[in-house]
């Protein structure tokens, strides 16, 4: 079953403990501090991967956790970085935030985002040495990784998409110019779900074209079973506007469909357009369909039963899709450019590691944030915790 659909929850890995360690060899009996910083803890990243289809491996995925920074240990021993967590999602694939914005857009195939990234290692105590602070007997904990609830909607990027109302023969067609193999019966909403097929033509080149449910009036309010997948013409550089040249009134089919892509927006109505005049071998003689629109660029007729005109229709398709799209001219550089970077805000405190437990340096934390934070970082029963010079014990 085809899914375009995720939500899931990254959890980026929480940074190392400092070590808080001191020289103890032969000879050496009041050695110095040595504790080595803590690894950084491992990112999210999400990975746009040709191979894949759709989300359909997220579906049953609610957590996806990378691995914590290890601790730093003796003679200045820096911990091992956490593992990444490397998800593979289609290309095509947006993440928003629970809100509805967009947050990325992976849209060509290799497009890598880090959708959390790692809390840094705490700094170990021969880092806190000083002339003055020759022993210090603290060392940082590790950050918490960032956390996030991302959507998932996936937007096939295709060469070509067939659009049509039910039943128009749209799957009939994929499967006479492509290696799809879609089901085909003679009722309305076969199609439940996209599919993709390739298209061979000269040269070893390939173009991929999909097929979406058919829609009907109202479709970009809800209606039928086109509301959820327009989204999928959204990124096809060509669309395929397939009718039943058996049916009368072949041009108000058309604008039905048009209203439709028009309602919905996001650029469709103003794609180019092959309009296939499907079925004629139920016609005894072929119908004529004129539409003065500059979006046209071409009228074929075709009959999956027969293969009139499917050699006519692949030729188009490959004509009308060149090998590279059409690059955007570029813009002159301005004089001098406006930087305006978002303000970064560190840690109001930090928590240090001490020999009988924790000490909380800055401005402490409401009671709640801080209780959860120490239980983040495996603070046991019994514990001390230093607060605003006020010793407590952990219960």
């Amino acid at each position: 079953m085809f899914h375009d659909r995720a939500t899931i929850h990254v959890e980026a890995g929480r940074g190392g403990h400092g070590g808080l360690s001191f020289r103890r060899e032969k000879y050496v009996p009041r050695g110095g501090p040595d504790g080595g910083d803590g690894g950084r803890g491992g990112d999210v990243v999400l990975l746009a991967d040709p191979a894949l289809r759709d989300l359909s491996s997220l579906r049953r995925v609610k957590r996806l956790a990378a691995g914590k920074g290890g601790p730093g240990r003796g003679s200045r021993k820096h911990g091992a970085d956490g593992d990444t967590v490397e998800v593979r999602v289609p290309v095509g694939t947006q993440l928003l935030d629970p809100g509805g914005g967009l947050v990325a857009d992976l849209a060509s195939a290799g497009a890598r985002y880090v959708a959390a990234r790692g809390g840094a290692g705490g700094r170990g105590n021969a880092r806190f040495a000083t002339p003055t602070r020759q022993t210090p007997r603290f060392a940082e904990t590790g950050l918490p990784g960032e956390e996030a609830d991302l959507v998932l909607h996936l937007k096939l990027v295709v060469d070509a998409a067939l659009a049509g109302l039910p039943n128009a023969g749209k799957s009939s067609l994929l499967r006479r110019i492509s290696n799809a193999k879609p089901k085909v019966a003679d009722y309305p909403f076969t199609t439940l779900e996209p599919v993709l097929g390739t298209v061979d033509g000269p040269d070893e080149r390939q173009l991929t074209v999909a097929d979406v449910p058919g829609l009907i009036e109202g479709a970009a309010d809800g209606a039928g079973l086109g509301h959820e997948f327009l989204a999928h013409l959204e990124r096809a550089r060509l669309l395929v506007h397939v009718l039943d040249a058996s049916e009368p009134e072949l041009e108000e089919r058309f604008r039905t469909i048009d209203r439709e892509l028009a309602a919905y927006g996001a650029g469709l109505v103003e794609r180019p357009q092959i309009v296939v005049l499907n079925k004629i071998d139920l016609l005894e003689a072929p119908q004529e369909l004129v539409l003065a629109d500059a979006r046209i660029a071409r009228v074929v007729a075709t009959s999956c039963a027969t293969g009139e005109g499917i050699d006519a229709l692949k030729l188009a398709l490959f004509e009308l899709c060149p090998v590279e799209a059409d690059e955007p001219e570029e813009q002159p550089l301005p004089e001098f450019l406006e930087y305006h970077p978002k303000p970064r805000r560190g840690p109001r405190y930090r928590i240090l590691r001490t020999d009988g437990g924790y000490r909380v340096v800055g401005t402490p934390p409401p009671p709640d944030e801080l209780e959860e934070a120490l239980r983040k970082i495996g603070i046991k029963r019994g514990a001390e915790v230093e607060v605003a010079g006020e010793a407590l014990e952990w219960q």
